[in-house]
């Protein structure tokens, strides 16, 4: 069985192939930061799991994550929402982004922290399948990086969009209720470019309002300090 996903691995071999030592591995499994291995009498085996866990811990190890802060992340990862239920859930233009751990810690610059992926999980934006993160949408993950570029931190940028969801329901109940009430035969489908049409238009307008309101407001004090 040469496939890595099909092989299975004693103490030693899992070492080997993780490029650590075997005292290194026992370490990692007493401190839970690995699922304990298949039992067959006093034999432990472990399979291609393991290795992406050891392979997603030197990972984070080289990008400066503490062993400690990495237990917690396993502990959070291993209590997230399935992938399924958030699958479930997910809105038929919004594309699902499969992610490893490492790939997750670096699109995040060091912002992935224990209670940020728990957040994360609560909010719904992630979920866990076997080796692999899933985010709910590629749209969200790329806002999200980019926000995080300009300074903002990840904390605070679940936040926002905690915020934004709030209004975002109210938004579109608006919606739908206008359309069952005054054209309950629509096609819904048609519905939902016009309402993201109203929306960008008006959150445009607001940020105009408010961009306009902040000068003004800079103006008159610079006026008020002249005199």
């Amino acid at each position: 069985m040469d496939d890595e996903g099909e092989r299975e691995y004693r103490t030693a071999e899992l070492a080997k192939a993780a490029g650590i030592t075997v005292r290194t591995l026992r370490f990692y499994r007493e401190r839970k930061l690995l699922p304990p291995p298949r039992r067959e009498g006093r034999i432990a085996w472990y399979d291609h799991h393991h290795l992406a866990r050891l392979r997603t811990i030197a990972a984070l190890l080289e990008r400066g994550h503490t062993l400690g802060g990495i237990a917690e992340l396993v502990t959070a990862f291993e209590e997230g929402q399935d992938v399924g239920a958030l699958l479930g859930v997910t809105p038929t233009e919004e594309t699902p982004v499969r992610l490893s751990p490492e790939e997750l810690a670096d699109a995040f610059a060091g912002e992935v922290t224990p209670e940020n992926f728990a957040e994360a999980l609560k909010l719904g934006y992630l979920a866990t399948d076997g080796d692999e993160i899933v985010h709910i949408s590629r749209r969200l993950l790329d806002v999200s990086v980019a926000l995080i570029r300009e300074g903002v931190p990840l904390a605070a940028v679940m936040e926002a969009g905690s915020r934004v969801r709030v209004h975002a329901e109210a938004l579109a109940s608006l919606f739908l209720d206008t359309m069952a009430t005054h054209a309950p035969e629509a096609d819904v489908d048609r519905l939902r470019p016009l309402a993201k049409s109203v929306v960008e238009a008006e959150l445009s307008l607001a940020m105009d309002r408010h961009m306009a309101g902040k000068l003004e407001r800079e103006v008159k004090e610079e006026a008020g300090g002249e005199g």
